[in-house]
């Protein structure tokens, strides 16, 4: 009896410890709070951008942010994307001087 008692503690026991190192391994992977999906196919106004970030996962993409806050995926290989990145840095550089 005593036995089959240990056995059954021993199982619980490993059970729970596998949950928490898969749940804390899981847990400390950095996680992304907006990820592009699909992407806009319609160009945008350069001057209501202020910002963007470079994405490649799940699909390669730029997001712009406007000035509203708003996020919006485009296709990087886009030549209006180019240049709308060019000018965004164009801005920070000369904020930064």
């Amino acid at each position: 009896m005593k036995l089959h008692t240990a056995a059954i503690l021993l199982i619980f026991w490993l059970g729970m410890f596998t949950v928490y190192k898969v749940k804390g391994s899981a847990g400390s992977q950095p996680m992304r709070r907006f990820s592009c999906v699909r992407l806009s196919t319609r160009q945008l106004n350069i001057r209501n951008l202020v910002s963007y970030e470079k994405q490649q996962v799940p699909v390669d993409a730029i997001v712009f942010i406007t000035t509203k806050g708003i996020k919006i995926c485009v296709n990087s290989n886009q030549k209006w994307v180019q240049t709308a990145m060019t000018r965004i840095d164009q801005k920070r550089a000369i904020k930064g001087k």
